[in-house]
């Protein structure tokens, strides 16, 4: 492996003008030798720390954030465009999620009896090393600390590789760790190449790759952790159902179809993407649709209005109109928005496609970015069928006034988590994914 493969920086764009913030140089080999020394060594002495002890690092932690609510959700804000109202709730989440493993987390750890002639077996939890993840843009304090808080306080390392796009707030976040008082190695930001990762992922000092992102990137980092006899989790691509049956609160739905959609500018893999409505309502809630997202504040992600602020990257603004417009050519109908934003920024009209059928671009593909798909039901048996089509299966939204029929339509959706009468989200107490 040759220096060039370590060559360049990581380049942090304003995504609302397209102004450079920063440019963060990739490590080199031997820098890379040197942070995973220091994640080795912190692993020796963290995973002799008692989960106790480790659970009060993530009490102070959840202050330390809360300490930091403003720099966090204005960099997310300049880094990667989302609305900082928004960036602040995210904030907030993590704190919530470390007090919540702070309080709960320790119990979990404790060894479990189990039933054998003596009575005297157990099943322990033990640290396994450091853990490398690499994680996506959109979510970049979420996504992180919803790995990292579980993994440290079991005793392991985390290695972060994060999206060259917002590697201020990686290091803002590890600046928080540092202050809420976690050992240097503990928390490590590894800013490599994919030669780096792979060289990461190779070294016996990671024994576990997780990734948080695209189905492309996924399936090559999880060949190579495969070919290193690495565990490897996967949290992939989604375009997750929302149905709404005849019977639904209309309102309601269309409140929360407009949230689950086009929060973070609809830059989600768990969102309301294919709205599958029945026959009979679909008019109804087509119209009403368009009013709630018609009356969405797009603009600057520091205005407290902005609802809607940028997409992260211009080629990703770029993909996601191809995607609209190949959906039209196919014979969906535009109903709102479908083009970019002239002038400075990476912004896109909110769009609504309606006539949405199988086998078209937005029905097959996962469209990332603020464009929802209308699709028309014959019946709540069609509309399960119709959520079913589909590689995906993260999670999926179900809207019935029925509670016993939404139980057992929600056991016929192959996905990962059903929200009945709600839209998806995460929460420490429940799996997410597939």
């Amino acid at each position: 492996m040759t220096a060039l493969d370590y060559a360049g920086d990581a380049i942090s764009l304003n995504p609302a003008n397209g102004e450079e913030i920063k440019r963060y140089p990739f490590e080199s080999e031997a820098q890379l030798e040197n942070s995973l020394s220091r994640v080795q060594n912190a692993f020796e002495l963290w995973r002799d720390v008692s989960p106790q002890n480790r659970a009060a690092i993530l009490m102070k932690m959840a202050n330390a954030l809360r300490a930091q609510v403003e720099p966090l959700a204005r960099m997310e804000a300049v880094e990667m465009g989302k609305p900082i109202t928004q960036g602040r709730a995210e904030v907030e989440k993590c704190a919530l999620l470390c007090e919540w493993y702070a309080e709960h987390g320790p119990k979990m750890l404790e060894p479990e009896p189990t039933s054998v002639e003596n009575n005297k077996a157990f099943v322990a939890y033990r640290p396994l090393g450091a853990v490398l993840a690499v994680m996506p843009w959109n979510f970049p304090l979420w996504q992180i600390m919803r790995g990292a808080v579980p993994i440290i306080l079991s005793g392991n390392p985390y290695v972060l590789k994060h999206a060259p796009n917002v590697m201020g707030c990686a290091y803002l976040l590890q600046k928080a760790w540092t202050d809420a008082g976690l050992p240097e190695g503990v928390f490590e930001i590894l800013n490599v190449t994919p030669a780096g990762v792979s060289k990461a992922i190779k070294d016996p000092r990671i024994t576990t790759v997780a990734v948080t992102g695209s189905v492309g990137a996924g399936s090559a980092i999880a060949s190579q952790a495969g070919a290193a006899l690495k565990k490897c989790v996967l949290e992939l691509g989604g375009s997750d159902p929302f149905i709404v049956l005849a019977d639904a609160d209309i309102d309601e739905a269309v409140k929360a179809a407009t949230i689950g959609r086009f929060q973070n500018t609809g830059q989600i893999c768990i969102a309301a993407k294919r709205i599958i409505v029945e026959q009979s309502v679909a008019k109804e809630f087509e119209d009403k649709y368009v009013a709630a997202v018609a009356a969405l504040k797009i603009g600057d992600p520091l205005d407290e209005e902005t609802y809607i602020g940028p997409m992260a990257r211009y080629d990703l603004r770029d993909e996601l109109d191809g995607q609209v417009q190949a959906t039209v050519r196919e014979g969906a109908r535009l109903l709102l928005g479908g083009k970019k934003i002239e002038g400075s920024g990476n912004f896109y009209e909110p769009t609504i496609l309606a006539d949405v059928k199988q086998g078209m671009t937005s029905f097959v593909q996962e469209v990332f970015g603020p464009v929802a798909s209308l699709i028309v039901a014959k019946d709540a048996a069609h509309a399960i069928e119709l959520a079913n089509d589909s590689e995906f299966g993260l999670a999926g939204s179900l809207w019935t006034g029925d509670s016993e029929k939404a139980k057992g339509l929600a056991a016929q959706l192959v996905t990962g988590g059903v929200f009945i009468n709600g839209y998806t989200a995460s929460d420490p107490r429940v799996p997410i994914g597939g």
